[in-house]
């Protein structure tokens, strides 16, 4: 890996493209491929995602691009009285444990049983480059909640959240806000991927997968927030893979 941590860096280029208007049914555009860093950072800048199917994510690797998209806009998080108490009640990080995020987030108990080994790899390596993220959550010293994704330019894509203790998802979900839309410029936003009856409690809000695309053209040509890169830096990147 490069010693200059300026900025992510680019991996080789893929050798597969992605679009997300070619939709096979049900969300999917497309199936095969592989996690490599140039392909996975792909997919992401076409507005596509992948998410194992099958058994424990046993199934064939499947690209996915909604529509409609789960959306968190500038000032569109909703955070309630007893949420902003909570918040009070941990401690918050960047990129300090990211190993552990993933793995608190494939944990077999949960639903995050679909993040098999390779993929938390795969995350791992893009970790190393500068282009993946995580939230931890802590209390009393210990990893009680935590989020991990993708950042390109404005554009955080959300892989998956995780919680031990009740509200530990939520204030992560809160400090990358705070993160993401922290210089005000409105083209950044956080793609979840799908809406659920929870996110939508917190201010996340589905648009057409055109809007979604015109968005995401805008969103990566701004600069990563300068939180997120100053604590990819720091963090050293861990070059052991889980």
């Amino acid at each position: 890996m490069s010693e200059d941590r300026s900025r992510p860096v680019e991996p080789p280029p893929s050798r597969h493209t992605f679009d997300a208007r070619r939709a096979w049914g049900e969300d999917v555009v497309g199936v095969g491929a592989d996690l490599e860093p140039g392909t996975l950072l792909a997919a992401y800048r076409a507005g596509v995602f992948p998410m194992g199917v099958g058994r424990h994510g046993s199934g064939p690797l499947v690209w996915w691009s909604p529509d409609p998209r789960g959306v968190l806009l500038p000032d569109g998080l909703h955070v309630s009285r007893s949420l902003r108490k909570a918040v009070r009640h941990f401690e918050v990080t960047l990129d300090v444990d990211f190993a552990g995020v993933v793995a608190g987030c494939a944990d077999p108990a949960r639903d995050g049983r679909w993040i098999t080994s390779g993929v938390a790899a795969a995350y791992h390596r893009l970790h190393e480059l500068g282009w993946a993220h995580s939230v931890e959550v802590w209390r009393d010293g210990e990893l009680v909640g935590g989020l991990y994704g993708v950042a390109i330019g404005g554009f955080f894509a959300g892989e998956s959240m995780f919680h031990r203790v009740p509200d530990a998802s939520k204030v992560a979900l809160v400090r990358l806000a705070d993160v993401m839309f922290a210089d005000r410029d409105r083209r950044r936003f956080v793609d979840t991927q799908w809406s659920t009856p929870h996110l939508a409690s917190l201010g996340i809000v589905d648009i057409p997968q055109a809007d979604y695309l015109r968005r995401l053209s805008r969103a990566l040509e701004a600069p990563m927030p300068t939180a997120l890169l100053e604590a990819w830096q720091r963090s050293g990147a861990r070059t052991d893979t889980p």
